[in-house]
Formats: C-alpha cells, structure tokens, sequence
C-alpha cells in the first residue's frame, strides 16, 4: 500500500510517499516529479512523515538536519546507488558536477572514464529529493541543468542553502 501525504514548503507543496514504514518518495507538487510516483492513500500520521515533516521543517528554517528519516529506495540499481552515496557526502551549501561524480566513480572502479551523462540519468531518478539532495549536482561551468523539481525550485534551494548565485549560470528560456 502507498500513503501519501502533504508538506506546505516556502517553495510550494511537497509530496511525500511511503510504504507505511519507510519513505519512498519525496518531490514538488507539478514537477517533473509527479511522473515518477503515484498518489497513495491520504495518511498524515506515520511517523516516517512526522519524521521527515520535521526535518524539513529545520531545513527549510535554515538549518542542518542531524538525521536522516527512514528511506527505502525501491528498484534500485548498483550504479544508482553508487550515485546517490556520493550525493549523500555533498555538504549543504556546496555543488559537485555530474562529471565529478562521474569521475569519482571510474576511480572507485578503477577504469579510464564514466559518462557524465549516466550519472545524469541516475541523478534524474532520484525519488526523494532534499533529503537526497540531488539538487546540489551541477553542470561543468556552474551550469544549473537538469532537476526534476523545477529549476525555480533548484535554484531557491542553491541560495536557501547560501550558495552565491553568481557562481553559476542560469538557464535561458529559448
């Protein structure tokens, strides 16, 4: 069974997803998001949701969380994972590029090269964002590119976070 329930973020509705244990998915109302979870049945009172309404409480008011709410990544391949623990390690208020994971990965394997681009698609399929914060992985050149979350949201995270805006390059509607 999937429950479902709601976060009211400074950036708009969060959902959050469980299994009624675990969370199993996290991401901005009308995002690009939505198409990776389905909506369960309305539960506001697991303790996986107070659990992670209140870390996102603390990080939305400015502060670091000091845990991390119960997560269960469902269907989740090796190199998905190898992704997601290196962006589990980035510090809040820092970047890393997709082609820095990329790299740290092929030295972890002991081979030439890893294609920025897979750690993108892996990037992409992150089911829980923030918490995972998938939104700290940047193109080269500070280049904000690809969240699932909506750049606006992207962006309002980065500077929520006191990362200095002028550091990257905003995307251009074309």
């Amino acid at each position: 069974m999937v429950y479902t329930t709601i976060y009211d973020s400074p950036f708009g509705k969060i959902y959050m997803n469980s299994d009624g244990e675990y969370l199993t998915g996290l991401w901005f109302a009308g995002s690009k998001d939505n198409l990776k979870h389905i909506i369960g049945a309305d539960k506001d009172d697991l303790p996986v949701f107070e659990d992670t309404h209140l870390w996102l409480d603390i990080y939305f008011a400015g502060g670091i969380p000091d845990f991390i709410p119960d997560i269960k990544l469902e269907e989740i391949t090796p190199f998905r994972q190898e992704v997601i623990d290196i962006m589990m390690k980035i510090p809040y208020g820092k970047t890393i590029t997709y082609g820095d994971i990329a790299k740290e990965i092929a030295s972890r394997r002991g081979i030439e090269k890893m294609s920025a681009r897979a750690v993108g698609a892996a990037v992409g399929s992150n089911p829980i964002c923030i918490i995972i914060p998938c939104h700290r992985v940047i193109g080269s050149g500070g280049n904000l590119t690809g969240y699932g979350g909506g750049i606006q949201n992207k962006i309002a995270l980065l500077k929520l976070e006191g990362n200095d805006m002028n550091n990257f390059v905003l995307p251009t509607r074309k």
